[in-house]
């Protein structure tokens, strides 16, 4: 049973990918904006490449740590794909399970989004993960909003750093351009915009330096309280995995690592053993029994 064919799919923010053996797929429809998950996975199976398999793992951007109702996506399984089984996962735990490979930590995946999955012993937390609103503090859309929101105000007078006008002047014309100008279109600007940011502070631009520093503040919070939400303690010496595009800038991977080093001096920073394809194929054959509320099975 533990090597069964498992056909993995990871549904994001930027696209879908599918994993089936060696096959590896993807697609650029991914869950829009306000989309539901639903939908937004019948909209990738209608126009995707047909697959067969009894086993499916759904690593899924939208569920914010609570997955639920897995029937209905065992009913859309089984009609695109023949499937009698499906595991329906929230992509913070996938992430967690593919980078980890088993072991103890904290998993903090940082993309448009942000959400910091711990695990100890079986026992899991999920932090952040709140939509673009209320949460996913220091994530890609964070540092793309603070700066062009920054920008915009030192354009009218309202700030004080020249630079950010300069620096961000495309993104300025952008937001001016666009027809709508809380739309996902503007979501879409604030999150292209992040490795700007990133660049800027980089740059030495006080004021962009400012936005990563509180970000990468932000993003050790969530990971260290996901730490001690598994059961994790300040003693401890948790691995800790920080992974996805802003981080790959060295100069916010280390600050981060830094905030996180101040709250929890044992930490040691690791490098991710796999991605979410690789840990919804390992929940697939491995964890055959729900854990709520991040992995609900339908057979």
């Amino acid at each position: 049973m533990a090597n069964r064919e498992v056909l993995a799919i990871d549904l994001g923010q930027s696209g879908t990918r599918f994993k089936q053996g060696d096959l590896l797929i993807t697609s650029e429809r991914g869950k829009f904006a306000g989309e539901n998950t639903l939908p937004a996975l019948r909209a990738v199976f209608e126009t995707g490449q047909k697959f067969s398999a009894d086993v499916v793992a759904l690593s899924c951007t939208g569920f914010y740590g609570v997955v639920s109702a897995p029937e209905t996506y065992l009913e859309l399984c089984s009609q695109f794909f023949g499937a009698n089984e499906v595991a329906v996962i929230d992509d913070g735990l996938a992430g967690f399970i593919g980078a980890m490979n088993g072991r103890n930590g904290v998993v903090l995946s940082v993309g448009g989004g942000v959400v910091a999955i711990g695990g100890m012993n079986g026992t899991y937390s999920h932090r952040d993960g709140l939509g673009n609103t209320f949460g996913d503090e220091g994530s890609g859309f964070w540092l793309g909003k603070l700066a062009i929101t920054k920008a915009l105000a030192c354009r009218q007078g309202r700030g004080d750093d020249p630079e950010m006008v300069d620096y961000f002047v495309d993104e300025i014309d952008a937001y001016f351009a666009l027809e709508i100008r809380n739309s996902v279109d503007a979501v879409n600007l604030a999150t292209r915009t992040a490795k700007k940011v990133l660049d800027a502070a980089d740059a030495g631009v006080s004021t962009a330096t400012a936005i990563v520093d509180e970000g990468a503040f932000l993003l050790a919070q969530s990971a260290v309280a996901a730490w001690y939400g598994c059961g994790g303690t300040k003693a401890d010496s948790p691995e800790i995995v920080i992974q996805g595009g802003p981080p790959r800038n060295t100069s916010y991977s280390t600050k981060i690592a830094l905030e996180i080093n101040a709250k929890l001096p044992n930490a040691v920073i690791v490098q991710s053993a796999g991605d979410n394809l690789d840990g919804a194929t390992w929940i697939a054959q491995n964890m055959h029994q729900d854990a709520p509320p991040l992995l609900m099975w339908a057979r």
